[in-house]
C-alpha cells in the first residue's frame, strides 16, 4: 500500500511525495538518501500523510498535492 506524504524542511518548505514506507522513506530524507530537494534544506518532520489504494492513486494525489498554493497545502495539514 502507497501513501502520500508531506515533509517540513529545515527552511520553512514543504516536500511532497510517495512511499510503501513513509518512516523508512523519512529516515532516507533525513540521511540525505532522498530527493535532492530534501538533501538541500533537509527533512524536519513529517507533517501530512494519507493511505492510497495503490500506486496509481497516490500518484495522482501527489500531484494534485503538489500544484496546491502554500496556503492550501497549510490549511490540508491542519485539517488533521
Amino acid at each position: 500500500m502507497y501513501s502520500v506524504y508531506i515533509l517540513l524542511c529545515s527552511d520553512n518548505t514543504l516536500y511532497t511525495g510517495i512511499a510503501q514506507n513513509i518512516e523508512k522513506r523519512f529516515q532516507e530524507h533525513k540521511e540525505g538518501k532522498g530527493s535532492k530537494y530534501t538533501r538541500a534544506r533537509k527533512a524536519v518532520k513529517i507533517v501530512y500523510s494519507k493511505r492510497c489504494r495503490n500506486k496509481s492513486y497516490a500518484l495522482k494525489r501527489e500531484a494534485e498535492i503538489k500544484r496546491l498554493t502554500r496556503k492550501k497545502k497549510d490549511e490540508l495539514i491542519n485539517q488533521k
